[in-house]
Order: C-alpha cells, then sequence, then structure tokens
C-alpha cells in the first residue's frame, strides 16, 4: 500500500441478521495538490458539489484570519478542481454571490448552481463563472402572525427564499428543488420551481402526532434516481424522504452515542443528518452522510436505512479527522469528498472496493 495515504478500515455493523457488502475507502493524504492556486488561503468551506467530469468545486466562505494574508492570498468564492486535485480555476465576485455560500449542484449542461443561504437567492452560473445564467429570490420576509408552520411558508413570495440551505436539479424535467430553512425561523420548507424558475409545489417536513414541537430544518437535499426526495431533517437527527409531488415516504433515522460524559455539557445539538449524497451506481445502493455529532461519515443501506459502517476518525485537525464537516460528495468512481466549514480543507477518500 502506498504509504503515503492512511488506510481507513470500516466497521461493519455488529447485526447478526444482517449481512451486506460494505464500501471501505482510504484517505488520499495527496490530494489536493497544495498550494492552491496562487498560494491561496480558504475559509470556511460552506459546501461543494461535482460534476460528470468529477471536477470537484468548492464554495469558499473566506473568513479567513486576516493576519494570515500576510502570507497568502485570499482564495476565490468559487474554486475548481480537477480528478487529480489540481486547480482548473477559481472566480467569482463575493458580493455577486452573496453571503454564507451553502450548497451546489452542476447539472446535466454543466451549469453550476449556488445557493446563498444569507442573502436568500439560488444562482445558476456557467461552469467557468463568466455568465450568471438565471438567478432565482432574494432574502425574503415572511409573515408569522398566526403562528403556524404553513402559515411562515405559505405566506412568503413563493419563489422567495428566506435561508435556503440547498438545491438539487430533477434531470428529467429541469424542475429545481430548494430546502429553504438553514435555520431556525426560516421557511423551512421545500419549494419546487420550474426550468424557468416559475413557482410550482411546496411542502413542509413531515411531523407525526407529536412532533409538533419539534423544531424544522430541512438542511439538505437531494434526488434519487428512483424518483424520490431525500432531505435532511437536521433536528430531528433524521431523513425524511418524499416522492417528487411531497408525499411523505418515510424517515431514516440517523443515530450516535456520546463517547465522553454527557452530565455537565450539553450534547447532539449538531445533528446526525446534516448533509447526504448517493453512491455512484445506478441503484444508488449506499447513502453517505455527514453525522455532526460523531463527526464521521456514516454510511447507510438506502433501501433499508440500516446502518452499516462509518469513516473518519472522529473531530480534530489532522488527517482523516473533521472540524464541523459541512459538504459532501461523490464522484463516478466512488471516491468520496468532505469539505470542512471550520477545518476549511477538503479531503478525498479514495473508495477501494466491497467487503
Amino acid at each position: 500500500m502506498n504509504k503515503a495515504k492512511l488506510l481507513l478500515l470500516l466497521v461493519l455493523s455488529s447485526s447478526p441478521t444482517f449481512a451486506q457488502q460494505v464500501p471501505r475507502f482510504e484517505l488520499d493524504v495527496l490530494w489536493p495538490q497544495v498550494p492552491l492556486g496562487d498560494n491561496w488561503l480558504t475559509g470556511g468551506l460552506g459546501g461543494m458539489c461535482v460534476d460528470s467530469r468529477d471536477h470537484v468545486y468548492l464554495l469558499n466562505r473566506q473568513n479567513v484570519v486576516p493576519d494570515d494574508l500576510d502570507g497568502a492570498t485570499m482564495a476565490p468564492p468559487v474554486i475548481e478542481l480537477d480528478p487529480a486535485g489540481h486547480v482548473v480555476r477559481g472566480w467569482g465576485n463575493p458580493e455577486l454571490l452573496g453571503g454564507r455560500l451553502h450548497d451546489c449542484h452542476v447539472d446535466a449542461q454543466q451549469s453550476l448552481w449556488i445557493v446563498a443561504a444569507a442573502t436568500g437567492h439560488i444562482q445558476k452560473w456557467s461552469s467557468d463563472g463568466s455568465e450568471l445564467l438565471m438567478q432565482i429570490g432574494e432574502k425574503g420576509t415572511f409573515d408569522s402572525s398566526d403562528g403556524t408552520r404553513q402559515g411562515r411558508a405559505l405566506n412568503s413570495d413563493r419563489a422567495q427564499f428566506f435561508l435556503p440551505s440547498a438545491v438539487d436539479i430533477d434531470k428529467s424535467n429541469g424542475d429545481i428543488y430548494v430546502a429553504d430553512g438553514e435555520l431556525p425561523g426560516g421557511n423551512t420548507r421545500i419549494a419546487v420551481l420550474n426550468n424557468e424558475g416559475e413557482f410550482l409545489r411546496q411542502w413542509p417536513l413531515d411531523r407525526a402526532p407529536g412532533e409538533e414541537g419539534l423544531s424544522e430544518l430541512p438542511h439538505c437535499i437531494r434526488l434519487s434516481n428512483d424518483g424520490l426526495v431525500y432531505v435532511c431533517d437536521r433536528r430531528a437527527d433524521r431523513i425524511q424522504v418524499f416522492n417528487r409531488q411531497g408525499s411523505h415516504q418515510r424517515n431514516i433515522d440517523v443515530g450516535f452515542a456520546p463517547l465522553s460524559s454527557t452530565e455537565n455539557r450539553a450534547s447532539g445539538s449538531r445533528g446526525t443528518a446534516v448533509v447526504l449524497a448517493f453512491s455512484p451506481d445506478t441503484e444508488q445502493r449506499y447513502l453517505y452522510v455527514i453525522n455532526q455529532n460523531s463527526v464521521m461519515v456514516d454510511v447507510l443501506d438506502r433501501q433499508s436505512g440500516t446502518r452499516l459502517s462509518s469513516f473518519g476518525s472522529g473531530p480534530g485537525r489532522y488527517r482523516g479527522q473533521f472540524e464541523l464537516p459541512h459538504g459532501i460528495g461523490v464522484d463516478s468512481q466512488g471516491n468520496v469528498y468532505i469539505a470542512e466549514q471550520e477545518g476549511r480543507r477538503i479531503q478525498k477518500f479514495s473508495f477501494l472496493g466491497l467487503d
């Protein structure tokens, strides 16, 4: 094995009634190639995405330590890397892109969709950043005077977003799916628009009887090949699955167990289902979920929701560890990429096969 790589062996679920092949990975410590660009310094990476060529796009929030700029230059808001980890280009005007960059998606035409949570809009760019092709929404306000969850969502302009967190595109027809509600107090809805940005429909997260007081925070959204919409219900530590019309299909619970005593501290407040990605096989057999409570990546069987394993080495700044992981992507070879908000870096976990 290449000594420059750290082998990360996945620990299988101990359930004797469930046997399945499980992906395993190793950390590629030589990816990306550094220094990035012209001695670029990145701030928190708010999100990332991977295109059909296995190019990786990073969303850089530029919140750096100012004194560090004596020895570096500020990295641009959008950074594109090739499969080998070399910088292809960096671009973006932070004033135009907006604040709190949070998620991105590359569609079948290689257009790059970017979510700016703080400024409340979704932008569609040419892949090289030379042309802004579409902008949907501005930072919205909403009337919550009736005190209801539906009132907050439905009384806002339907194509106006309030703290959007994620975007995905239906490759069958170009419909735009937005998780709108990055923080409590936002619209807390899934909004669907057509490929021209015109509002089609919306729905809230599902709440069963007795869950009315459970805060809603749709923090991610991804569409599967078999017609389902996966949403991170972050405050409930689960993934909610809907059909494309918004009918709730099921929940996938994502748990964790604290390793230190919780007697004198809060525990579990970050969420176990923060962002997710599918494995690249046609059946999308596996879900890869960033669990910010355990600070690892959970590998779930998509159909059953069973946790098969986890990888990463928990919280920390050493290789293979994470500091507030906030973005995840998978390329066509099955390699998994993790972008860190506080770690301010991207790490690649190379797919080794199934055990």
